[in-house]
């Protein structure tokens, strides 16, 4: 009797200590959301949002520039991951035993531990340096680097879960090998890819140090990729090390926007992987 009350004991004892753990895994995002959400959301209005970035002493400015760059900075990086990725994951997951699959895999894991300040400088020599100049193509491509090992391991681990017998049935019926793979298997993976994409996306959609070597940052309204350009990043940085009171509202106020953007990232992630599963 004495030992099953123990053993119940340590059951309720190992349950506490779970869900305390649980629980305080989760305590650092509250008080960040609710921190930001207190000093930013008070700068939140639509003169904010459609704005460009006022000089110092002038009141009011917004992040307009900021949030178009952003945009292009992400659209860029995906142009340049998201083939290259999937491409890749499709080789992993149909050769994954050979030795050149080998070599790109453990590439893969090695790059997605590279610290982003040491890709800023890759890039900056390979493409900054060359081109002669800051440029949002630099900046885009720094961040599909890092984009890259996330859309590779996503689109091996989820295609690695499609049934061997769905690619030998549309095989049986006379179905080409690329357009099997083009038309059955990479549909029916599209949900666990997609998770992968916007979850790269999550990660580079604050990134800073990558684009101090190369976006540079730009106070006006620019849209050419082969010139310098602003990100809600680096705008925070720059306002948050000012000296003015002014900017370090306007970089609360950036932060709370990029935070949103981050957790709205992540909610439809797992809206599309609860909806589209892939086949088992």
């Amino acid at each position: 009797m004495s030992n099953l009350k123990s053993r119940i004991y340590k059951d309720n004892l190992f349950l506490f200590l779970v869900v305390l753990f649980a629980i305080c895994s989760i305590v650092p995002l509250i008080f960040i959301l609710y921190y930001l959400t207190r000093q930013g959301i008070s700068s939140i209005n639509w003169h904010f949002l459609v704005n460009l970035p006022r000089p110092v002493g002038e009141k009011g400015g917004g992040i307009s520039n900021a949030l178009v760059g952003t945009f292009i900075l992400v659209l860029l990086a995906s142009v340049f991951s998201i083939p290259i990725g999937i491409g890749t994951g499709i080789y992993l997951s149909e050769y994954g035993k050979s030795r050149l699959a080998g070599v790109i895999r453990f590439c893969a894991e090695t790059l997605q531990g590279v610290p982003s300040i040491v890709v800023g400088i890759v890039a900056y020599l390979w493409v900054v340096k060359p081109m002669g100049g800051f440029s949002a193509l630099s900046g885009g491509i720094a961040l599909g680097i890092m984009m890259l090992p996330l859309i590779v391991k996503s689109t091996e681990e989820t295609l690695k879960l499609i049934p061997h017998s769905l690619k030998e049935a549309s095989l049986s019926l006379g179905v080409s090998y690329s357009r099997t793979i083009l038309k059955v298997i990479l549909p029916a993976g599209l949900s666990g890819i997609l998770n992968g994409v916007l979850i790269g996306i999550a990660r580079i959609v604050g990134e800073t140090a990558p684009l101090l070597f190369t976006a540079f940052g730009n106070q006006y309204m620019n849209i050419n990729i082969l010139k310098p350009i602003d990100s809600l990043p680096l705008l925070i940085y720059r306002y948050a090390t000012s000296p003015y009171p002014e900017w370090h509202k306007l970089a609360w106020g950036g932060s709370f926007i990029l935070i949103t953007l981050v957790l709205l990232i992540n909610v439809i992630t797992k809206g599309i992987t609860k909806k589209w599963k892939v086949l088992s």
